[in-house]
């Protein structure tokens, strides 16, 4: 997990995740020394009144790929909307006025403890009524800075390790989440656990290892030049060989977050205008929102109902 994923999750160099992430296994075997493994866990149990929040309901997982500046996102204002990370920067959020916001689990490499104190400052005050979503690592820092005064927020143990949980049903919030390469399959398995039967990915082009350059759909504020993998251009810094192991093991997450939707009867979408997510099947945004797409063609699989997807964009 990293603080640095982009649009759907950025993936860190191979490197240096696996040295980022010895590092937080390390502080945080240090930390259930004194906290007590528990602790964690105790924080995400009230999630149980979150099960079947909005069954039989849809809902969007808005990420922040530059293609959300193709589509007229305004609709969305009255449907249920999960936003994440630094997502409130996106110029119709105010209108949109999502529903839930995610921020996956931080890991502290060129960020400091103060530099998220300031981001949850800052999100704090531009995500409106939104009720939050943490993992559970970071209840320490919001409550040694008092942040999100007033707010509802949610703590999520990020615990399992993926590959290894069951596929056939969907992780128990009250418990412990799997670790996520991804923010956008944390909205997707906490939308699940809610219930939600058709779930649309917005945002999430992963296509930055074919153009070798990444771009979001807003400027950074705080976090400006924190991200490790590109520089001050956009130009990413990683080897194919890093691209591949990571986008490897997110591929295995989007696939196993499909399996446990298809367990649950659920369906995932993409809505995203072009990138290169092939797990879910293709929808267009302004078919879905005007109740004219045609859902059985692609349910249950990423490679049929593509026929609904415009011609990929050009990088």
């Amino acid at each position: 997990m990293s603080l640095f994923w982009r649009s759907a999750g950025w993936i860190l160099p191979y490197r240096i995740y696996n040295v980022l992430q010895d590092r937080r296994t390390k502080q945080l075997e240090a930390e259930r020394f004194e906290r007590d493994f528990g602790t964690l866990q105790r924080l995400a149990a009230p999630n149980a009144a979150l099960k079947g929040r909005h069954d039989g309901k849809r809902g969007f997982i808005l990420c922040n790929g530059p293609t959300t500046l193709e589509q007229n996102l305004l609709p969305l204002a009255d449907e249920i909307v999960f936003s994440v990370s630094s997502g409130y920067l996106h110029r119709d959020y105010d209108s949109i006025k999502p529903r839930y916001h995610c921020v996956p689990q931080v890991t502290y490499g060129r960020v400091t403890e103060d530099d998220v104190a300031a981001w949850f400052r800052e999100m704090h005050a531009r995500i409106g009524d939104a009720e939050l979503f943490l993992s559970a690592s970071e209840e320490e820092i919001v409550r040694k800075h008092g942040l999100f005064p007033g707010r509802k927020v949610h703590y999520v143990f990020l615990n399992d390790h993926f590959d290894a949980i069951p596929h056939d049903r969907i992780p128990d919030m009250a418990k412990a989440f799997p670790q996520l390469q991804s923010v956008a399959v944390m909205g997707l398995l906490i939308a699940l656990y809610m219930g939600i039967k058709d779930i649309y990915l917005l945002g999430t082009e992963h296509s930055d290892f074919l153009t070798r350059t990444y771009r979001y759909a807003f400027e950074a504020t705080v976090l400006k030049g924190k991200d490790l993998s590109i520089d001050a251009s956009g130009r990413t810094l990683t080897s194919r060989y890093e691209d591949f192991h990571g986008l490897g093991r997110l591929w295995r997450h989007y696939r196993a977050t499909r399996q446990i939707a298809e367990a649950s009867g659920a369906h995932i979408w993409n809505a995203t205008a072009g990138g290169e997510l092939d797990e879910f099947p293709r929808v267009q945004l302004e078919a879905v929102l005007a109740g004219k797409t045609d859902h059985s063609a692609g349910a249950g699989t990423g490679t049929k109902g593509q026929q609904e997807v415009p011609q990929r964009n050009a990088p």
